[in-house]
């Protein structure tokens, strides 16, 4: 009997001191494990930020880019959206295809690209009509199409201005071969000093009122004989624009609002945008601008940021003219419809009225 209950007290201290030696065993290499020169800390886990997405402007910061800059500045972009100028960029529209950006410029630049092969598509466009005119002093009389032949036309080679003004004297059928056209005498200082008859320039380039180098002008615009093609539109990458299509949706959601803070009261509208841009705006001017621009943001009967597909093909047609570009990739790959009626449908107070579209 005695040799049994020995054994018997004998096991369980055996498995104490094996386990007490494995517990050893572990927690120094714990302990060597923490103490480790080389040992990485132990990080909680982190959230990232999402990538900020682009939108260029393809100018100085001004009244022609008002909708986008308001839009930024008063937080109407859902998704992160940096907006920045670019100015003097040959190569804009392909800049935006590279960084997988949102862009606008002219519709000009845009489908001349496109149809070199840049993978951009355009969703919407800020000036539904060109802000190219043609612009006489008020002394010379010179108030239509037809005062201009036999004249002196100052102008910059292959421009928006240059297409839009040859377009428009064919299609009324009168002689260019009569009009002297002289390249790089676009200015208003050109105008007054005599240098020419007339100028193609931007409407929103001439001088204000207050302005010291004021004189009374005629002013000539291509829209009012028959020429609607889209002056400014917003674009993406193909990649963008497949790949994040919400995003595109938020922008321009944004952008709409951003015009509609733009017009809606220039009390207010004003000292916003006169505060963007590193040196800052004038303030009289910048009103003065915004003035000369809405009916190209808001034509009659129509909804911020809506073209159509006849602006599209005016232009095309009138690039074609002038020779400017072979259409080697098709209208309907390379201008998209579907997010302007979306938008439109999902929140219809957009294309409401309301206070913003008269000016005050």
């Amino acid at each position: 009997m005695p040799r049994p209950q020995s054994r018997r007290r004998t096991r369980p201290r055996g498995k104490r001191y094996l386990a007490i030696g494995l517990a050893a065993v572990a927690l120094a290499g714990i302990v060597f494990l923490l103490l480790r020169p080389d040992a990485a800390p132990i990080r909680a886990p982190t959230t990232s930020r999402p990538v900020a997405i682009k939108l260029l402007l393809d100018g100085r910061d001004g009244a022609r880019f008002a909708g986008e800059l308001a839009a930024s500045k008063q937080g109407y972009f859902s998704s992160r959206i940096e907006v920045s100028a670019q100015p003097q960029n040959p190569d804009f529209v392909q800049a935006i295809a590279r960084q997988h950006a949102i862009g606008v410029t002219s519709g000009q630049n845009f489908l001349l690209a496109s149809w070199r092969g840049v993978p951009v598509t355009a969703f919407a466009a800020s000036f539904l009509d060109t802000s190219v005119a043609i612009f006489t002093l008020g002394s010379s009389g010179l108030r239509r199409p037809a005062d201009l032949v036999g004249k002196r036309v100052g102008y910059r080679r292959a421009s928006e201005g240059d297409v839009v003004f040859d377009a428009m004297m064919a299609q009324l059928g009168l002689p260019r071969s009569q009009i002297t056209k002289v390249p790089d005498r676009d200015s208003f200082e050109a105008l007054r000093a005599g240098e020419v008859d007339a100028i193609i320039a931007a409407i929103d380039e001439q001088p204000d009122p207050s302005s010291a180098t004021f004189v009374k002008l005629n002013v000539i615009k291509p829209q009012d004989y028959g020429i609607h093609v889209p002056g400014q539109v917003y674009f993406a990458s193909n990649d963008l624009i497949h790949d994040q299509p919400s995003v595109i949706a938020d922008v321009l959601q944004g952008l709409i609002r951003g015009w509609q803070f733009a017009y809606a009261d220039y009390a207010r509208s004003v000292p916003v945008l006169a505060g963007t841009g590193p040196a800052g705006l004038n303030s009289e001017r910048l009103k003065f601008e915004l003035q000369q621009q809405r009916p190209l943001v808001l034509p009659t009967g129509g909804r911020i940021g809506d073209y159509d597909e006849s602006r599209w093909r005016t232009l095309r047609d009138i690039l074609l003219f002038a020779k400017l570009g072979e259409e080697d990739v098709p209208l309907a790959q390379t201008v998209n419809y579907q997010f302007l009626r979306d938008v439109y449908r999902r929140s219809p107070d957009l294309a409401a009225p309301g206070a913003w579209s008269e000016e005050k």
